[in-house]
């Protein structure tokens, strides 16, 4: 492996400066990092009504209480709401009183809360309460209200729609585990995160329905019963059946369903369904099974019938729309397309009819999230990684001139709200050496009105022997910077040496590194370990997210090859410090870090002293359609793609310690995967470890995440120490 020389310090190495003997426990690692540990917050911050004051909820004399405030009196708040006050506009409005404050959300419409378990939204100035989601309804699966105040929801499988007068009309009859009605789709790919689309208006009701009939039965083993029981679920693994999608159209009014001809193939994805503001259009970018060709297609909401495709996107290796459209606020005619056409996820304007106004914004950076429009609809809102891709900012857009302001310029992670004339911020962030800052921010007059502080939370790991952390990056050999993040041990020394763990995913949607408290990790772990004498090293290789479109492409069709390459350029780093013990090095990873931590040690034996896999990906003609055949295209389209990845047929490889972790009961990546790759090993008489979480999906957590990462930490303290 070649040298990889260090690029860029982009942010100062960081040393916490109390020098506390106190060591966290795995208890304090992984369950009070986001509890106790976590640092200190406003809660329930949120702007009031349509004002620019700003509330939220504090405990002051032991009780709940909501305070209240606004720019020019910051500092200066006062209690707005109690819970004896609200009790009394309860009564008064014939509403049962709570016994605890509830969290509420102030909207212009109202004040949105849950009560006896109602959802219910109280006018204060008519002093009137409305149900909007009845306890009984709310109770049903997928329950969603409507503006007009219809309701959606399921009932042993088929879909109902319920009217303010609780009539309720039953949409479908033939709902059942293979016809899915009203729910997410397609694996939850494309950000599809639901299945019913209320209109502008709140009169029509789109919906998805999912017919996975042909999809292979695939069981998940309950192993609490006595005996044994198979609970099936719908699995399409890549290059077998995929299920169909059709999208219907009910109408409160004529309490009738269409069904929009969406044509065919039937295996299609109908992603990211949106309504025009008018409620006479559905709009959904279809994609192909393929996956790299999109068409925004537009649909009579009355008919059915295709209307026309508004544009269309190709790629030669994958598209994958993520938002749907979005309609300009003060004029129908227009909205707002994101796409990574260019390189970058970037906004783009277009037409009614799908002509494109111009590109609004651009650059090496991608947007990550649209926060909305100001009162005039003349700014358009968004977070983006305009200062770095570990650094999310909000900036806004103007419409008419195209041009991009960075409205939070302080680099961090920032977590943004904006008032609804927007001319205040409520801007949460924090950095590696920040837990927590949030500020108000005036627009009107930003040069002259500095930020107001709202809250500097302390350290909360001050009672606790100090680590270091830093972010940097290093270069691969094709000169692209790959963000690092390094904890070091207590007392670091560079005369020293110590053992390295070295933590990474590779996969795309994710990144593992951020100038956010605590680097991007969601735990303490990496402190806990490096307070025990390690350093931590991660690396967010090729593949990764937030970087561009060629960077996360790198990677189709052959899963490891850039990541193993970019992890080589890490280690490459890590040897060149006079502190790495090179002979005691481990690595760990979960999910698509599992498949790549074990395709390493298959392929680079005795790097690493010890591995640990969790749910990894062991073969990827196992794993699901939409994710898999994005990246991979299918098996019988890519068999050496596939074949090189397959690391059954490899397992004789295996040299090192390796410990493979499975949740039980995992629908995303299948038992099959380890216990396959356990079977080889037996066969070739090759030694693995295998741990399994009974109870437990993709993920471990609760009480048995402290005992998954006390097998981890074991496995590796008697591997490295």
């Amino acid at each position: 492996m070649k040298k990889c020389l260090l690029a860029l310090l982009i942010l100062p190495f960081y040393l916490i400066s109390f020098s506390q003997d106190k060591l966290l426990t795995l208890e304090d690692a992984m369950l009070r990092a986001r509890s106790t540990l976590a640092p200190e917050n406003l809660a329930q911050l949120q702007f009031f009504e349509s004002s620019n004051d700003y509330v939220y909820l504090k405990k002051q004399n032991g009780q709940d209480i909501w305070m209240r405030g606004n720019y020019k009196l910051a500092g200066q708040e006062w209690p707005f709401l109690s819970l004896t006050t609200l009790n009394e506009y309860m009564q008064e409005a014939g509403a049962d009183p709570f016994k605890t404050m509830p969290a509420i959300r102030f909207g212009a419409d109202g004040w949105m809360m849950n009560n006896n378990g109602n959802k219910i939204r109280y006018n204060p100035a008519t002093k009137k309460v409305i149900v909007l989601l009845s306890k009984d309804l709310a109770a049903k699966e997928n329950a969603e209200e409507s503006p007009a105040g219809f309701t959606a929801y399921l009932d042993k499988y088929n879909l109902f729609v319920s009217n303010p007068e609780k009539q309720v009309y039953q949409v479908s009859t033939d709902g059942s585990k293979d016809i899915v009605y009203a729910s997410s789709v397609h694996r939850d790919e494309f950000g599809i995160s639901k299945g019913i689309f209320w209109s502008t208006k709140g009169n029509k009701l789109a919906f998805y329905r999912m017919d996975q009939s042909m999809v292979t039965d695939y069981p998940i083993i309950n192993w609490t019963e006595r005996p044994a029981k198979a609970e099936m679920i719908k699995y399409p693994m890549a290059g077998d059946k995929s299920h169909h999608v059709r999208v219907g159209v009910f109408n409160t009014a004529t309490e009738t369903t269409i069904w929009l001809k969406t044509g065919i193939p039937a295996e299609q994805y109908l992603t990211n369904v949106s309504w025009s503001p008018d409620e006479k259009y559905v709009f959904i970018a279809v994609v192909n099974r393929e996956q790299n060709h999109m068409k925004l297609n537009q649909y009579d909401a009355a008919t059915g019938d295709f209307v026309k495709t508004l544009f269309e996107e190709k790629d030669d290796k994958y598209v994958e729309p993520l938002a749907p459209m979005l309609f300009l606020k003060n004029n129908p005619g227009q909205f707002i397309w994101q796409s990574n056409r260019d390189g970058w996820n970037q906004l783009y304007l277009y037409d009614f009819n799908g002509k494109l106004i111009r590109q609004l914004t651009r650059g090496n950076w991608e947007v990550l999230e649209v926060k909305g429009f100001d009162s005039k609809g003349e700014n358009l809102f968004f977070i983006s990684t305009i200062l770095s891709a570990v650094n999310k900012n909000l900036c806004a857009v103007n419409l008419k001139t195209g041009k991009t302001t960075l409205l939070t310029p302080l680099p961090g992670v920032h977590a943004a709200q904006v008032s609804a004339d927007g001319s205040t911020v409520l801007d949460v962030y924090s950095t590696i050496d920040n837990p927590r800052s949030i500020q108000l921010i005036d627009l009107k007059k930003p040069g002259k009105n500095p930020p107001k502080l709202l809250l500097q939370a302390a350290n909360p790991l001050k009672e606790y022997s100090a680590v270091s952390l830093s972010l940097f990056t290093i270069r691969n050999k094709k000169g692209d910077s790959l963000f690092c993040r390094q904890f070091n041990p207590v007392g670091f020394s560079p005369d020293k040496k110590y053992p390295v763990i070295v933590y990474w995913y590779g996969g795309p949607h994710a990144q593992m590194i951020l100038n956010s408290w605590n680097g991007g990790a969601g735990d303490y772990w990496f402190r806990y370990m490096a307070q025990r004498g390690y350093v931590v090293f991660t690396v967010d290789t090729r593949g990764s997210d937030n970087r561009g479109k060629n960077f996360e492409q790198s990677i189709f069709r052959k899963l490891d090859d850039a990541q193993l390459e970019d992890l080589d350029a890490g280690l490459s780093y890590l040897k060149a410090q006079s502190y790495v013990d090179k002979d005691r090095m481990g690595l760990f990873g979960w999910s698509f870090g599992g498949f790549l931590t074990t395709d390493y040690v298959l392929h680079y034996p005795g790097v690493f002293k010890a591995a640990v896999a969790g749910g990894p990906v062991i073969d990827w003609t196992l794993y699901e359609i939409m994710y898999g055949e994005r990246y991979m295209d299918t098996p019988q389209e890519n068999p050496e793609g596939y074949a090189s990845t397959n690391l059954i047929s490899q397992a004789g490889k295996l040299k090192d310690k390796l410990l493979l972790i499975h949740g039980l009961q995992d629908p995303v990546v299948v038992q099959q995967h380890s216990v396959n790759f356990v079977k080889a090993c037996v066969e070739k008489g090759v030694q693995v470890d295998y741990m399994i979480y009974p109870g437990h999906e993709h993920n471990v957590g609760g009480r048995d995440r402290v005992h998954l990462y006390q097998k981890v930490t074991d496995y590796l303290n008697s591997h490295l120490q």
